[in-house]
C-alpha cells in the first residue's frame, strides 16, 4: 500500500467517532426543540390553571353574595315589618345619593324604606341600618357591625340590650333636636355605664338618617330614576 493511501485512512475518522459527532448532532437538535415545546407545556398549563381559578372564584363569588344577600334580608326584617308591605325588599332598590334605599311597597304605595347609616364610635366604625315609615316614623334600628367594647359598648347590639330600640316611633316630627342626644347631654337616650361615647355616636347616626330621609323623602318615596348630587 502507497504512503498516500496510508495517509488518507489515518485521516478518516473510526467507526465510534462517527457514532459520537452523530449522537452529539442528534441530542444538540432534540435540544433545540424541547425548548419551544417546554414553553409551549408551560403556557398551556398556566392557561388551564388559570380558567380552574376562574371557574372557583365563581363559584364562591356567587356562594359569597348569596350569603350578603341572606344576611341582609334578615336585617332588613329587623327593621321593616312584613305588616306593611307586600313587595320582595331586596328587589325594589334604588341609589339616592350616597346609599342604597330598600322600599317597601303594599301595592303600588310606598310604605316604607330601610338604608345604612356609618357613623364612628368609640374604636371604629359603627354600621347601622334603619327602616322608616313614608311618613318618617322609625320602625326600627339596627347595628350591622361595630368594634365597640365587650361589655360596654357592644349593648347597641339588640342581642345583648333593648336599647336600640328606644328609637322605634320617633320622627323629627315628636322628638325636638335638643333630645335627639344622651341624657348626659341634655337628650332623652340613656347612656351606658362607662360607655357614653359609642351610644352618643348611635344617636348622632339615627338623627342624620332621619335627617336624610327628611330631605330626599320624594326621591325615595316616588317611582323614577335615582338620584345623585
Amino acid at each position: 500500500m502507497s504512503e498516500d493511501v496510508r495517509e488518507v485512512d489515518q485521516d478518516r475518522p473510526s467507526a465510534p467517532a462517527e457514532q459520537a459527532s452523530a449522537w452529539i448532532s442528534k441530542a444538540a437538535v432534540l435540544f433545540r426543540c424541547r425548548i419551544p415545546i417546554d414553553a409551549i407545556l408551560l403556557g398551556v398549563l398556566a392557561m388551564v390553571a388559570a380558567a380552574a381559578l376562574a371557574m372557583g372564584y365563581n363559584a364562591t363569588a356567587e356562594d359569597i353574595a348569596k350569603r350578603k344577600a341572606e344576611d341582609l334580608m334578615a336585617s332588613l326584617v329587623q327593621v321593616i315589618p312584613s305588616s306593611v308591605h307586600d313587595n320582595e325588599l331586596l328587589a325594589d332598590r334604588r341609589h339616592v345619593v350616597d346609599r342604597v334605599v330598600y322600599r317597601a311597597k303594599a301595592g303600588p304605595i310606598v310604605t316604607a324604606a330601610a338604608y345604612e347609616v356609618t357613623v364612628n364610635g368609640y374604636a371604629g366604625p359603627i354600621r347601622i341600618l334603619m327602616g322608616v315609615t313614608a311618613k318618617g316614623e322609625i320602625l326600627g334600628v339596627r347595628v350591622l357591625s361595630h368594634s365597640e367594647t365587650p361589655g360596654l359598648g357592644d349593648k347597641i347590639e339588640v342581642a345583648k340590650n333593648d336599647w336600640v330600640r328606644s328609637f322605634e316611633r320617633l320622627s323629627l316630627v315628636n322628638t325636638s333636636t335638643e333630645q335627639w342626644a344622651v341624657k348626659k347631654d341634655g337628650g332623652r337616650f340613656d347612656q351606658f355605664s362607662g360607655a357614653t361615647i359609642t351610644p352618643r355616636a348611635v344617636v348622632k347616626a339615627v338623627k342624620a338618617g332621619l335627617d336624610f330621609f327628611d330631605t330626599y323623602r320624594f326621591a325615595i318615596v316616588r317611582d323614577g330614576g335615582e338620584v345623585k348630587e
